[in-house]
Order: structure tokens, then sequence, then C-alpha cells
């Protein structure tokens, strides 16, 4: 059944007819990560070091030549940027290919699993703002289990793709999406909620604090090259919550 929000919002299951305004809007919300990151790794102390390095070497090698200096540093650069950019699209065309590409057989056929969207007014039209899934998982485990630290096991729901359009974030869209799935797995008999998040992804970490999720690891396996990941700088930060 949709649930009415206090935002003039409405929290609904998945229609096929969503399908491309779900691809949309999970194309911004991943892929906007980029520049983050890349902001980030580029303001670890190691990058600073290197880019400086490289840059006195094109500076030499190029006989004292400021634009070799430049393309040489420039080139370093780009090569984080695309670290950055190659993490989160693996993202996106993981979730495209794998979760998205059949979201009635993924998400809703089977009784734990769902999928919500949350439509809002714009301009006296209702459109869709935001989305949340999750999985159900039945004898998962509920603890630090990536660094070997197991202590229980019980039932889980795995929260994923959580996405916010840009107009409609900071007005408890968010909350509210991942409010509803947290009552979705209680009512399911599930002993706790997972998610895993990127460590640029600020915001959403400071959320799923807020609603009670403590981070058991972090993990920075991106599933690409490890070289990849290494220059990148990003972490897959587990968060959980118990029920």
């Amino acid at each position: 059944m949709a649930q009415k929000t206090n935002l003039q919002c409405v929290i609904r299951p998945y229609k096929p007819t969503d399908k491309s305004v779900i691809i949309s809007l999970l194309r911004f919300g991943i892929m906007e990560h980029v520049y983050p990151a890349f902001f980030k790794a580029m303001r670890h102390t190691d990058h600073i070091g290197m880019t400086l390095s490289i840059s006195v070497a094109g500076y030499v090698l190029g006989g004292s030549s400021y634009l070799q200096a430049l393309l040489f540093g420039g080139a370093w650069v780009s090569l984080i940027y695309y670290c950055c950019y190659e993490i989160y699209n693996s993202f996106l065309k993981r979730g495209l290919d794998v979760e998205i590409s059949d979201i009635q057989a993924n998400f809703l056929d089977n009784p734990v699993n769902h999928f919500w969207l949350a439509e809002a007014e714009v301009n006296g039209r209702s459109k869709v703002a935001g989305l949340l899934a999750v999985v159900g998982i039945k004898d998962g485990i509920c603890c630090d289990c990536w660094n070997g630290n197991v202590e229980g096991t019980g039932s889980l729901g795995a929260i994923f793709q959580l996405t916010v359009s840009l107009p409609q974030r900071r007005k408890g869209l968010g909350t509210q999406l991942v409010e509803t799935a947290i009552e979705f797995c209680k009512k399911q008999g599930l002993s706790c909620v997972v998610v895993e998040i990127s460590s640029p992804q600020t915001a959403a970490i400071s959320l799923f604090r807020k609603l009670g999720f403590t981070v058991t690891c972090t993990n920075s396996d991106m599933h690409t090259y490890p070289w990849v990941s290494k220059l990148a700088r990003i972490d897959m930060i587990r968060m959980e919550k118990y029920l």
C-alpha cells in the first residue's frame, strides 16, 4: 500500500512503466559521486606529493619546460580521475545489468524483497523523486564478516540503490525511504538491515548514522583492478542496524 509522507510525497511499489525514469535517476545518483571522489583522492598527501614530483620530473626532462611540467602533472591527475570514474561507472553498469535489468524478478517476485519509488509534486505534476530497494537474505551474517570477526548469524535485509533526485534532497525523503525499508524488514522477521556505501558519500553515511546504523567494517575491494582502487582511494563502508 502506498504510504503518504509529510512532504506531499507518496512512497509506492515499482511499476513496469517506471523503468526509464529509474535508469535516469540511478545514472545521475551514481555518477555524481565521481567528482567528490576525485577531489577527495587528490587532497591525499600521497597524491599531492606524487603530482608535484611528476611535474618536477616533466620540468627537468623537458629542459626547464613549464609546459612539460604541466603535461606530466596533468597526465597524473587525469589518471586519478579515470580511476574514480571507472569505479562508479562499474557500479552503474552492475546495477543496470544485474539489479535493474529485471526488477520484477529480482525484487518483487520474492516476498522478502521489495522496490520502492517516491513520488513528489513538482510544478503541479507527480514526478519520481527517489528510489530504494531491499533484498532479504535468510541466514545471512550480521557482523564484521569482512574482517573475519563473526559474532552471530541471522536473517538480514540488504538495502540497494538509495537515490534521491537533487531538487528533493535535504527534505527528509531519504530518511522516509530508509524508514520504509526498515519497517518492511521488521514485518518480514529479519534480524538486521545492512547497507554498503562508498566512502565519498558522506551525506548518505550521515543519514544512516542518524537512523541508528553503525559501521561494522570497510573494504577496498571495488571489483575492479587493484591499482584502480588503490589510486582512487575509495572504500566500501558496511553499516548495520539490528532490529
